[in-house]
């Protein structure tokens, strides 16, 4: 029986959300299909998580050589590696999109997750056309929130039948509530007692750690341990150092696994400007987490209802402040994070649970397999 080959394209494959979820998904799929991937800008990072034993090839970037050149290109990697289907990946993916439109390739899957610090407040009128123009050639567009479902649909003006909304899954037996590590806690430098607030994602600009900082330092005596490395790692750094923080944070990088480092916090906070359905969320609310969080994207739905007091609208230099109220009364408050804690956990199984995701996403791709 002939193995169905997925070309999957993204920006860049390094070791963040669509990026890990496309590894996830691969090692479920097992042997039902192949793959190739193609990262634009050469970055393959992700790859050091693929599982061994899976049928994937890494491609060659293409020469960056402007739009219609670089379309050009992928036009032969079309034909020279003859996929089943084309899996794109965001914005960054979407010179592969327009090489497939042009050379007649139908069966189309795009993926989008999000939007970068440029996109985070407004959107930019070119990328709208683009979209307007190429999205509804796909078999189908996959969001994972209702917030971009709605800008699928409504601004994008991609056909409502079109849009495949599959909200993000994890192993929810890997995340699971419990005592916190106090091991952990002491390799970390972190006090026995403190009450300490965590985070986890890529340190760049969207994420507004710096937010986050700010609100800690206004929320008093609690400690803030940070999960994730990136390009902003080194301004948070010296905020980190100033006297109002200093010696109460404490960064650990990337870390492969996340999941046990949830059980060295008390509480998670979120303080993006911009997100969609976070996975860190759903990784801290099956860990038994409560959530202090600015109220974007999908955030609020996500959550149940009694978190609701606990975000907080980004509306400019408030925010960090306001957040920082929030952080403060979950951290004086063990009952009402104990609470929280059970009822975020009891949201995930209910919602988040990695089986019906991966199931979602292969009927999304047999039924392109089948054009």
């Amino acid at each position: 029986m002939r193995v169905p080959h997925l070309l999957h394209v993204f920006s860049n494959f390094v070791p963040t959300g669509p990026e890990l979820r496309t590894v996830a998904l691969i090692d479920a799929f097992g042997d039902r299909f192949r793959h190739s991937i193609l990262s634009m800008d050469g970055r393959t990072g992700a790859a050091e998580r693929l599982p061994p034993e899976a049928d994937v090839t890494l491609l060659p970037s293409p020469p960056r050589a402007g739009s219609l050149a670089t379309a050009r290109r992928l036009r032969r990697l079309l034909a020279e590696t003859a996929p089943d289907l084309v899996l794109t990946y965001n914005w960054g993916a979407f010179d592969m999109l327009l090489a497939a439109r042009g050379a007649g390739f139908r069966r189309l899957v795009h993926h989008e997750e999000g939007f970068n610090e440029d996109e985070a407040e407004s959107f930019k009128m070119r990328r709208v056309l683009a979209r307007r123009v190429v999205l509804p050639g796909a078999h189908r567009l996959v969001v994972p929130s209702q917030r971009l479902r709605a800008i699928a649909t409504g601004l994008w003006k991609v056909p409502e039948e079109k849009v495949r909304l599959i909200p993000n899954g994890i192993p929810l037996d890997r995340f699971t509530p419990g005592e916190r590590d106090p091991e952990l806690r002491a390799r970390l430098g972190l006090p026995a007692g403190a009450p300490v607030v965590g985070t986890v994602g890529s340190l760049r600009p969207v994420k507004n750690f710096t937010r986050l900082l700010d609100a800690c330092a206004a929320a008093g005596e609690i400690h803030l341990l940070v999960i994730g490395d990136g390009e902003d790692r080194p301004a948070l750094e010296r905020r980190a150092a100033a006297a109002d923080l200093a010696g109460r944070v404490h960064f650990a990088g990337y870390q492969a696994d996340p999941a046990p480092w949830y059980r060295a916090m008390d509480l998670f906070a979120l303080s993006s400007d911009s997100e969609q359905m976070p996975l860190c969320l759903v990784e801290a609310m099956a860990s038994g987490l409560p959530v202090a969080a600015t109220d974007v994207g999908d955030v609020r739905a996500m959550l149940p209802a009694e978190q609701a007091p606990f975000l907080v609208p980004v509306n400019g230099a408030g925010t960090a402040g306001a957040l920082g109220g929030r952080i403060a009364a979950l951290a004086c408050d063990p009952e009402t994070r104990r609470v929280l804690g059970e009822l975020n956990r009891r949201r995930a199984e209910e919602r988040f649970a990695f089986a019906a995701m991966c199931a979602a996403y292969r009927e999304v791709y047999e039924s392109a397999l089948t054009l």
